[in-house]
Order: structure tokens, then C-alpha cells, then sequence
């Protein structure tokens, strides 16, 4: 491995933890903005000037905002984050723990719904371009970036779950394998549209290279030069956007979450937010920051590994 190779990897990682460092600041202050009051969110109107004073002492947010700050920095360290106002015998890396998983599983079925619809997709259009298979393309593309996770969501259900009672309603039977299909296509929709856009853009970028006009004049059939010759080099740099997006998949389960009713984080997120449970608002938001962070220095790490012109520059 080459010495400016090196420099290279070692500044994306410290790029990586100074960004780490700044989300943890980030979060903790603009979780203290959120109003309300927690202390009246747990103890209710009806609690006396004393309970409230006591509770706010057990909690610790008497203490200067100095002071909770590098408390908070010191449960990040320790892995604990921090324990719940709600569940006081809770820490919260175990509320976390236990529902991040139903969200990877389904920020990663999105992901696939994603290539498998926009790989195709992007591919036809590109090799007709400009005709009507590629006005339908962009179409489908256009749409996809324009109708929110909120509307899409309860059509899907009202379409699938309701009218025509193929796939399960939110609450029916969230173990099977079945109740994920709605929320996957519900959140892998938009990133379909953008892997489809630029599929097409690679593709069409490719197809006017020397060599394939060079394939087509030796008679390689059209649908090997597609898939032999053009896909597998215009894949590089859909690859690298369509990974970066996983870490983005996570924050759209927020809202998806919700409206099919599945355990996740988003769903442990809205609960503690309305409840002004603050330490577990923020290591939900951090733990989705951080993976996006890990995720995008992964594939940039990789990218500078797999292709030569960023090793050479």
C-alpha cells in the first residue's frame, strides 16, 4: 500500500471520528431544545413544586449545562448511554439494542427492493433513450422522488391490506415475513428513483465509450454488451451512491415505522420524543448518525480500494 494512500485512508478516518465528536455535541444541544418539560412529562400537572424539584435532582438536570454534558460524553464511552427517565431501571443502549435490529432488517430489505427495481429500470432507459421505454423510466423515476413516505405508506396499505387483503394490516402479524413488503417498498421507493436516474446517466455515459462502439462492430449481441461489457463498469459509481443511501434508509424508518406499526428504532424515537425521555432521543438519533457516518466511510474507503484513478489522484 502506497504511502499517499495511506495519508489518504488515515485523514478519512480521523474525518470520520472529528464527525462522530460532532454529532454527539450536536445532538445533546438540540435535544435540549425540544419543549417540554420532562419532569412534568413523567410526574404530570398534579405534582407539587417539591416532587418536581426532586425528580429534576434524580435526573440530573439541575446541573449546569456543562456539567450534563460531559456526563452524557462519559455514558457514550462507558456504552451504557445513559438510562431512561421512563424505564429508570433501564439503561438505554439495551432499549436500543433490543429493537435496532427489526430496523437494519428492514432499512436492508428496502435497500435490496431498491436494486432490484432500479437496476433494470435504469438499464432500459438507457439503452432506449430517448424513446418511450425512457419516458416511462424517468416518469417512474420523477414520481418516486415526489410522493412522501407518509402518503405512499397508507395507500400501499389501503391498496394491499384493505381492498384486496393480500399482505397483512399494521398490527396483524408483524413476525412474518409477509408484513415486511409494504413498509420495504414504502421506504426503498425514493432511493429506487435515484439509483434509476443515475443507472441511466452511467449507463448512457458508458454506452458512448470507443470500446462499445468497437463490441458493437465486432456483432456482440445487444444484451451481452448491456450486461457483459457496459453494466459492470457503469455499477462503480451507482454502487457507491446506493450504499451511501443505506445509512439514509434508517432515518426514513422513522416515519415508516410508524404508519405500519412495527417495532424499530424510529418507532422507540417517536415514543421517547413525545415523552421528553431525553437520554433515549439521544441515542437513537446518535446511533442512526453514526451508522450513517460508518456506512459513507466504508464505501469511501472501498472506493479508494477498488477504483485506480482515486488511488492515483
Amino acid at each position: 500500500m502506497s504511502p499517499g494512500l495511506v495519508r489518504y485512508l488515515a485523514g478519512r478516518l480521523l474525518r470520520a471520528l472529528l464527525t462522530v465528536v460532532g454529532l454527539v455535541t450536536i445532538v445533546f444541544l438540540l435535544v435540549r431544545l425540544i419543549p417540554g418539560d420532562p419532569v412534568e412529562a413523567i410526574l404530570g400537572d398534579q405534582a407539587g413544586p417539591e416532587e418536581k424539584a426532586e425528580l429534576r435532582r434524580a435526573l440530573n438536570l439541575d446541573r449546569p449545562i456543562g456539567e450534563q454534558y460531559l456526563s452524557f460524553v462519559g455514558e457514550m464511552l462507558d456504552g451504557t448511554m445513559g438510562t431512561s427517565f421512563r424505564k429508570s431501571d433501564r439503561s438505554v443502549w439495551s432499549l436500543v439494542r433490543e429493537v435496532l435490529p427489526y430496523t437494519l432488517v428492514l432499512a436492508l430489505t428496502a435497500w435490496l427492493v431498491a436494486w432490484f427495481v432500479a437496476i433494470p429500470l435504469g438499464t432500459i432507459a438507457a439503452a432506449k433513450a430517448g424513446r418511450s421505454w425512457d419516458k416511462i423510466a424517468s416518469t417512474v423515476a420523477v414520481a418516486g422522488l415526489a410522493i412522501p413516505n407518509i402518503w405512499l405508506g397508507p395507500l400501499l396499505i389501503l391498496a394491499f391490506g384493505v381492498k384486496l387483503r393480500w399482505l397483512p394490516l399494521p398490527g396483524d402479524d408483524l413476525a412474518g415475513p409477509e408484513a415486511l413488503i409494504l413498509p420495504a417498498i414504502t421506504m426503498g421507493t425514493a432511493l429506487a428513483a435515484v439509483l434509476t436516474r443515475q443507472t441511466r446517466a452511467a449507463m448512457i455515459e458508458v454506452l458512448s465509450q470507443q470500446y462499445i462502439t468497437a463490441a458493437r462492430a465486432r456483432g456482440v449481441p445487444s444484451f451481452v454488451l448491456l450486461l457483459r461489457h457496459a453494466l459492470r463498469n457503469a455499477l462503480l459509481p451507482v454502487m457507491t451512491i446506493g450504499a451511501a443511501q443505506l445509512g439514509a434508509l434508517l432515518s426514513g424508518a422513522v416515519v415508516t415505522e410508524k404508519i405500519f406499526e412495527r417495532q424499530g428504532l424510529g418507532t422507540l424515537f417517536l415514543e421517547s420524543f413525545f415523552a421528553r425521555d431525553i437520554p433515549v432521543v439521544q441515542g437513537c438519533v446518535l446511533i442512526i448518525a453514526v451508522i450513517y457516518v460508518v456506512v459513507n466511510l466504508i464505501v469511501d474507503l472501498t472506493y479508494s480500494l477498488v477504483d485506480p484513478r482515486v488511488r492515483l489522484s
